[in-house]
């Protein structure tokens, strides 16, 4: 049996990967076999998330006994192959073929371009020569910013002298480590730097992947600028900070009915700086699309958890430009001269050694406590580094303020039945929309699949039968009182975006409203439920549709036996996404199976970026290789 048939056979190729391969064969009917099995393997790669079919590794598509081409012969006939390009430069666009082969790679060639295009469009941002300013003018306003330099190394503070000296800068760390505190206080000192020079202040975009995402991100610095106020930093230049943010798709322009947006590169987005957050989230499309809309002389900040689950579409951008990016002030040979101002108090030592991506990065690496109540540090440093001994150590134990292990649980509407479905009821008891949609974030139920009867949308249905009562009228979705619900696809018109959650209450005249977020959260939105974009129920909802939001209370509800989705940054992503405490249900053998695996991605980006030679799979740099 061919190897085409036997991935057929098994089930593994999806209709769109077979569907391609059999395309190629009816143009040209003496393709070999393994070109065919090839290219329904790259487009399979896609859909898990890498950019391309490594053939030395196959299996990390299909863990499957097949009678795989020996590497050298496959590779050999992929090159033989009218159907597949090897450019000879990485930098050049690919011929007129639905397949590349670069790097050890094959790709589907409209990713490899989307690849090479990022690449090259990183590489001009970060080349771009900033105005020239004087560090010392600022350094009164930098001690006044950043205090806490003056008892060592500080690496808020470095992280904003590392954006005003470069225009590519990635600020990374897990929550609570102040990456948009940090953010605020640059921008401060960006609006103070345009002052001095008596030129208008930086005009800023504030965005995320997710609607809800950017509106964290935006109250976050609502926060901050409160707090500036309160240290005694002038008005105006607290006031320089942008107080709304904006889905990437937003920022960009959403086209109908186009793949394209309306800012691209021969209409760049009109800003001077642009802050993009929960970078690990976006997919390689759509960070290409973001890169080359951003002017010449535009500063790019991307902010994110380089150990948080990648994207759901394919890349794992993030990760791929960690590898590449110098750490800390970079390479120049003035860098610590032209610094010295800013950050003598906090002992920075620039580095010396050339590096060929001119992209910085910086790590914050205060703890993950993200409240009083809940000690999480311990814990998510074992997960991150797939320490399951010590992990499972650390939930057994009980050692951790607000951490809570239910070994060998794996259905919560089981065991915890009462406890979660007292909170959903109590959300329709609630004095007014608002309150009951601040009461609906206090409490989530995560899970690692989608389908099933432990997936989000089982699970769903299951909660839906307990509190509503009686079955779907028509076989319709039921927008019951107090029904959570999740939206899943942007709509402009509504203001309404992917991940967005609301409530349905009804009303004193009977009718069930759906309500959302506003533009206060003293005034949420109403809307009539046959109206709303693509929506379910948001009761259960999957660790990746979760990312981007925190709650008070996380119930992460583990699969009963391994399954392939599971990984270190699935389990880090879930549980990180609690603030005040954390519930785990499932078996040690279920955490240590997931704690083994690392979503890593096949990707040439970081390679494309001066990344080195062992930069194919996109994995995040060990921590102690980050500031």
């Amino acid at each position: 049996m061919s190897l085409l048939a036997a991935l057929l056979q098994q089930g593994t190729l999806r209709t769109l990967d077979h569907a391609l391969a059999q395309s190629l064969r009816r143009l040209q009917p003496d393709t070999p076999d393994a070109v065919l099995a090839a290219a329904a393997l790259a487009s399979l790669a896609v859909a898990q998330g890498h950019a391309g079919l490594d053939p030395q590794q196959p299996r990390r598509l299909v863990d499957a006994d097949l009678d795989w081409p020996l590497p050298g012969d496959w590779m050999a006939q992929l090159r033989a192959s009218p159907w597949v390009d090897t450019p000879e430069r990485d930098d050049h666009a690919a011929a007129d073929a639905p397949l590349v082969l670069e790097h050890g790679l094959l790709y589907l060639r409209r990713y490899r371009e989307y690849e090479r295009r990022l690449a090259l469009g990183l590489q001009r941002i970060a080349r771009q020569p900033l105005p020239a300013h004087d560090p010392a003018a600022l350094a009164p306003l930098f001690a006044q910013l950043f205090p806490q330099a003056l008892d060592g190394i500080d690496h808020q503070a470095r992280a904003a002298a590392v954006a005003l000296r470069h225009p590519l800068v990635l600020v990374t760390g897990g929550p609570g480590t102040g990456k948009t505190t940090t953010i605020a206080r640059l921008l401060v000192l960006l609006a103070a730097q345009a002052q001095q020079a008596n030129a208008a202040l930086p005009r800023v975009a504030l965005a995320a992947p997710t609607g809800r995402a950017a509106e964290r991100m935006a109250e976050s610095l609502r926060l901050a600028l409160q707090r500036l106020r309160l240290v005694g930093v002038a008005a105006e230049l607290a006031e320089a900070l942008p107080t709304t943010g904006a889905t990437l798709h937003r920022l960009l322009g959403v086209i109908p009915d186009s793949p394209r947006f309306r800012h691209h590169a021969d209409n760049p987005l009109p800003f001077d700086v642009v802050v993009v957050d929960e970078a690990s989230m976006i997919d390689l499309p759509l960070m290409t699309k973001l890169v080359e809309a951003v002017a010449n002389g535009t500063r790019l900040i991307l902010l994110g958890d380089p150990d948080q689950l990648p994207s759901v579409e394919a890349g794992d951008v993030l990760s791929a430009v960690l590898q590449a990016s110098g750490d800390g002030l970079g390479t120049q040979a003035d860098d610590a001269t032209a610094l010295r101002p800013l950050l003598a108090a906090a002992a920075l030592q620039p580095l010396a050694a050339p590096l060929p991506f001119a992209g910085r990065r910086v790590q914050l690496q205060r703890g993950y406590r993200q409240s009083d109540a809940l000690d999480l540090a311990p814990l998510a440093a074992a997960v991150r580094v797939g320490d399951s001994t010590r992990a499972l150590e650390l939930l057994r134990h009980g050692q951790l303020a607000g951490v809570h292990f239910h070994e060998d649980q794996v259905d919560p509407l089981q065991q915890h039945r009462q406890t979660l479905l007292a909170h959903w009821r109590g959300l329709g008891e609630a004095a007014d929309p608002a309150q009951a949609l601040a009461q609906a974030g206090q409490l989530r139920l995560l899970t690692a699949l989608r389908e099933g009867p432990q997936g989000a949308r089982g699970l769903n249905e299951r909660i839906e039968a307990a509190l509503a009562g009686s079955a779907r009228p028509g076989g319709g979705p039921r927008y019951f009182h107090g029904r959570l619900l999740l939206i899943t696809e942007n709509s402009y018109r509504h203001r309404l975006f992917n991940g967005d959650i609301g409530l349905c209450l009804r009303s004193s005249e009977g009718a069930v409203l759906a309500w959302f977020p506003g533009d206060s959260p003293e005034h949420p939105r109403a809307f009539h439920p046959a109206a709303l974009p693509a929506h379910e129920s948001a009761f259960a909802m999957t660790v990746h549709k979760a990312q981007g939001s925190e709650f008070d209370e996380v119930w992460l509800q583990l699969p009963r036996r391994d399954n392939r989705v599971l990984s270190r940054e699935l389990v880090y992503t879930g549980m990180t996404r609690a603030r005040r405490a954390l519930h785990v249900l499932g078996s040690a053998d279920v955490v240590q199976d997931a704690l083994a695996r690392h979503a890593s991605r096949l990707s040439g980006l970081a390679l494309r970026l001066g990344g080195g030679a062992a930069a194919r799979e996109a994995t995040a740099p060990a921590q102690g290789q980050l500031f």
